[in-house]
């Protein structure tokens, strides 16, 4: 099994489709007014927005984007007007976080998190 793609909701796709290409995802799929779809920059995953006529209240999802120059990328999203809710970060879980949210509130987190990130030093061994 392999996580193909993540969908989240989005009131307006047009401004949706602006603030993920700003983030650096390429647009593939147009289905207006109901459905956008990005490749990542990097690796074969797709991430997708799709209309809703309202958001669901509440913490809502986290999407994490794995960005192996953190803190370059935040500095450049800034200079493009994006804003931040937490700076880049080291976390007690080993990995460097930046978190934010999409126009439709919904919380992203750009991290690095290296070998950590599959491998951390509390991983569960599974051989057995």
């Amino acid at each position: 099994m392999n996580l193909n793609q993540i969908t989240v909701p989005s009131l307006n796709l047009e401004t949706s489709i602006s603030f993920y290409e700003m983030l650096g995802l390429r647009l593939i799929v147009k289905a207006m007014p109901h459905y956008a779809r990005f490749e990542c920059p990097d690796g074969e995953a797709t991430f997708s927005i799709h209309l809703v006529d309202e958001i669901t209240k509440g913490e809502g999802i986290y999407v994490y984007f794995e960005v192996v120059n953190l803190d370059q990328q935040v500095t450049q999203l800034k200079e493009k007007g994006i804003k931040f809710e937490l700076e880049p970060t080291d976390q007690p879980w080993l990995w460097r976080e930046a978190r934010l949210r999409d126009p439709d509130g919904n919380q992203l987190v750009l991290f690095y998190g290296g070998n950590n990130r599959l491998n951390p030093p509390w991983r569960i061994d599974n051989e057995s």
